[in-house]
This record gives C-alpha cells, structure tokens and sequence, in this order.
C-alpha cells in the first residue's frame, strides 16, 4: 500500500513537473504584462482594514483620499475623532468627505461613506477614552496603521507636545502589539527632529534623556517648573515640537518589538503637487501663513538668508511615499524578516522625504515667484500692495518691523478709532512678527538629509506604481508649483471667486496711489519741520527752487526761438 502511495505520488509529482514546464512561458508572460498594467501597491490596499491617527489634519485627508481613490475595495478606514467646535465625530467626518478634495474619489468608490468608520477617541487621555467595543473591534480587525497625529505647534507647552507627540505614540504603539492581524505600523515624524544637526542621517538619534523619564516627569511637575527646565531639555532644537518629535522616533524604536515598522520623516509639507489637483491646501501651516500674510500686505520684511534651501515637500509626494513605505514594510520587510530572524534582529527603517538635496529650492526664489504670482493673481481686500524684503540682519530686521509693520498698523488703528471702530490691526500684527520670529530658525539654515532607503524603495517599485505612487521630487518644476500653490491658497483656503480678480486688481492701484500719496505729504512735512529750524536747510531749499525757475524760464525761452 505505502508503495502504491508512494508511486502515486510520484506520477503526481512527474505531472506537476509535466505541467509547470508546459505552462511556464505563458504564465511567465502573463504576469509580466498584469505588472505592467496593475499597481501592485494599490492592489495591497484592497481588502485591508487601516486605522489612521490625525485623520482630519491636512496629510491625514490627502491621505484618506488617496487611498480610497487607488484602493478603492479596501475593507475600512478607521480614524479617530474627536467632537469639536460643536460638531459630532459624524458630522465631522460628513464636512471632510463633501469638500472639494473628496470630489474625485466618489466617482471611483461611491459607497465612500460606508468605508469610513469615526472611532471616538481623544490622545490627551489614558486608552485614548476609546470604548471596550470600538477598541475591541480595533484590536481584531486592524491590518495598517499610519499615525499621523501629532501638535506641530512650535510654541506649544511642553506638557502638551509630551502628551501628543511621545505618549500618544507609545500608547498606540501598546495597542498596535496587541493586533493579531498587524501587517506594517507607519509613523510620521519629521525631519526637523534633528535639526540641531547639518547632516542627518536615516538613523535615529538618542536624546540625553529618556523620553520614559520625561514621560514620567510629566506626571508630576508642576507648569512653573516645566516652563524653567524646557530650555534645557530642549538644548539646541529651537522648539518642543522637533524635541518630542526626535523623543517620539526613539519610543518607536524602543516599543516596536516584533513588529514591522516604519518612520516617515517628511520636511516642509506644502499644497498638492498633482493629486488629486494641483495647489490644494487647507491650513496656515508651513508657507501658507506667509503667503498669505504677504499677499494681503501684512508681511513686508522677514529675517530669512535668501540663498537658504527652502526645503519644502508637497503632500501628496509624502503620501504617495507614506502609501509606498507602508506596501514595502508589510510585503518585503515581513518576508526579510523571516529570513533574518535566527541571523539579527530586525531593524526599524527610516525614509527622508526632502527635496533639498535632490531638487532644491532657495528662499529667494520662492520669495521672488509669489510675489510674482500676487501680480497676476492678487488677493482680495489686501491691507498693502504685496512686497518683501529679506534681511540677515538682527538690527536691520528690528528697523523694518518698527517702520514696515508696527507703524502702518498703529496709523491704521488710529484711523479705525476716528471712524469710531475697534482697533485691531496692532494686536494682528504683533501676532504676525510672534509667529514669522518662530520660522526664523528654519529660513536662514540649510541641512542635508541622506536619501538611501527612498532611493533604495523607489527602485523596488514597477514603473506603474512609479506613476501612480510618484514620490521623485527631481520632476518637480517649482516655479509652476510655487504658482499653484499660491492660487490653491486664494481658491481652497481663502475661498476667494478668481471672478474678483480685476476687482482685487483695481484695489491694487488704489493702495499704490495712497501710498504715493502718503510718502509725498510725509516728505513735504518732514522737509518743512527741516526748513524752520535749519538755515542750511533753508538755503539748499532757495537753492533749489531757483535752479527748477531757471531751468524752466531757459528751457521755455529756448522753445520760442525755435518757434
């Protein structure tokens, strides 16, 4: 009997064998061609449970739609919500899919809304105040996790940027070791958490203090006492935002166990570049803050290097690169992993999206194109025509705010308590130099990011996920960008009519004459409170005056002889 087993068994094998040499060009042929026109990365997608955290920021919604716009038969999105302003988590998660950013998306997946689960949650308490139900159903069903949430207020109190961007992400880290079905955790960081370094590369770098003890510490300490030891904490990092960041990679590394995980650093996030349209933007984050308070004639002078690198990376580069990391870490790290397991332990891989080093971009001429722009496109209701200077000089910088910003807003303010309103532009203002001082470290430092593990993904990709997932920033052109972006800041985040547009221009030339107008009386009484108490003034005035008299009388005596 075992003989005859054994000989059926190996006819079968002899007819496998039989089948696959039979069979192995076609098929071979037919998988390359299916590559060819398939995204192996969307097709990942489909069928997966995600949980997202900072779904509603502005990565967060680029995100979402790009997943449901290339994936659009993955099983359910889970994002974490909170009520606010008065809106229910539903009713929030209603506004975000009936924007302008969703319009593409519920023409390729309808049923948008089903796909969409809003778990309530909040990162500033313990567990997230999740409910057993939802955390169960959390814990059972989740196949992805992007965190993207995180504060990315500069100014932020300690406290808070501790609880956000470190405990949150250890608390969800505990959650994500408990997932039976976990595929890939992705965190998203910043590649300004070691920015008191010039060169930085894709490793992680120990802080002097363990972020547990600062967790703990936290606990305990009074605000006074935090308020005293933040700068030393900090060190040499301007903020606590890139501080509890570079805490938040090392908690990953520390709690990410057996688990496959991925850090994400992203620089400057900017408008979209292509997807789902060019220029959209929907916060004062980043550049967006000075664009508009340039058009509008707020900002006229920054303390910024000009030849600086603006390292500034669109959103849907990082999410297509956020998208990609996430298919590489579950796919071909998990199969690394089982290969390397008994050599070394796995280790947590980095990815720098930046575009400085490999297309960069100064400040200069990232100042020069938006003001171009502002001249084909202005903005409506502009308190000055849009100017900007760039100064390196602390003093020379001081002497333009006094001159450039308070003082327009002080006379304005003047003018507003005559006409019998409420004064306001001097508190706008100081507001406006409070948070341009706190971008200052960024816009007169240049760094260099080491780009080996995108490079390295990038080439692990097929050319059709190459094009639906494009994250090669060496393509982008950033005049036509610089340019998008400012007409997605008048369009989607100042929801401003490009009908206004010769109105907005009219208004321009108003605001040019009034100035003319205003430098003309301001002369002519400064040279007159000269005049009455110099007599050297007073003679170079004479002198002046009966030289035009003369020049006028001779050259109108000239003209009659002609005549």
């Amino acid at each position: 009997m075992r003989a005859l087993l054994k000989g059926l068994g190996g006819e079968k094998i002899q007819v496998k064998q039989q089948l696959r040499l039979t069979y192995k060009e076609p098929l071979s042929e037919a998988i390359k061609d299916k590559r060819k026109t398939m995204s192996m990365i969307a097709s990942f997608y489909n069928g997966k449970s995600i949980l997202i955290t900072g779904a509603t920021g502005f990565m967060g919604k680029v995100l979402m739609e790009k997943l449901f716009r290339t994936s659009p038969d993955l099983k359910v999105i889970y994002i974490l919500v909170r009520p606010k302003a008065g809106q229910t988590t539903q009713q929030r998660v209603f506004q975000i899919l009936n924007s302008k950013l969703f319009e593409k998306v519920k023409e390729v997946c309808p049923n948008v809304h089903e796909k969409i689960r809003a778990v309530y949650a909040d990162l500033n308490q313990n567990d997230f105040a999740i409910s057993k139900e939802d955390m169960q159903e959390l814990l059972s069903c989740t196949n992805i996790v992007f965190h993207c949430a995180a504060t990315v207020r500069f100014d932020d109190h300690l406290r808070h940027a501790v609880q956000l961007n470190v405990t949150a992400t250890q608390q969800l880290l505990l959650m994500a070791s408990q997932m039976p079905k976990l595929e890939a955790f992705i965190h998203i960081s910043t590649a300004f958490s070691n920015c008191n370094l010039t060169h930085i590369d894709e490793v992680i770098y120990p802080c002097p203090v363990e972020p547990k003890q600062i967790i703990d510490s936290m606990e305990w300490l009074d605000d006074a006492i935090i308020d005293e030891i933040t700068p030393k904490l900090i060190g040499d990092r301007p903020n606590t935002y890139t501080y509890t960041k570079a805490l938040g990679e090392m908690v990953v590394q520390q709690e990410s166990g057996n688990m496959n995980i991925a850090i994400i650093r992203p620089s400057i996030v900017g408008a979209t570049w292509q997807e789902p349209f060019p220029g959209w933007v929907d916060n004062l984050n980043g550049p967006s803050g000075l664009i508009i308070a340039a058009g509008k004639g707020f900002l006229r002078s920054i303390r910024a290097t000009p030849m600086a690198v603006a390292d500034l990376i669109p959103v849907d580069t990082v999410v297509n690169l956020t998208l990609a990391v996430g298919w590489y870490t579950a796919v071909h790290r998990c199969a690394r992993r089982s290969r390397l397991s008994k050599i070394r332990p796995k280790s947590t891989l980095i990815y720098h999206c930046t575009s400085g080093n490999l297309n960069p971009c100064n400040w200069g001429k990232m100042g020069f194109q938006v003001l171009a722009t502002f001249e084909k496109v202005p903005l409506e209701r502009a308190f000055r025509r849009p100017n900007a200077d760039f100064t390196t000089n602390t003093i020379t910088s001081q002497y333009w705010n006094a001159v450039s910003h308070r003082a327009p807003a002080i006379i304005y303010d003047f003018y507003l308590r005559l006409t019998g309103r409420k004064p306001r532009m001097t508190k706008v203002m100081n507001r406006l130099l409070r948070n341009v001082s706190m971008l200052e470290y960024f816009v007169n430092r240049s760094w260099e990011w080491s780009t080996h593990n995108t490079e390295m993904l990038m080439s692990e990709l097929s050319p059709e996920d190459q094009r639906v997932f494009n994250f090669d920033v060496r393509q982008l052109n950033w005049l036509e960008y610089i340019e998008n972006y400012v007409l997605g800041v008048k369009k989607y985040l100042l929801k401003e009519d490009m009908a206004g547009i010769p109105e907005a221009k009219q208004h321009l030339k108003r605001l040019r004459n009034i100035h003319y107008l205003f430098n003309t009386a301001l002369f002519l009484i400064a040279w007159r409170l000269l005049i009455a108490r110099s007599q050297m003034a007073r003679n170079v005035w004479f002198f002046i005056v009966s030289f035009c008299y003369k020049f006028l009388s001779y050259f109108r005596a000239s003209s009659t002889l002609k005549v």
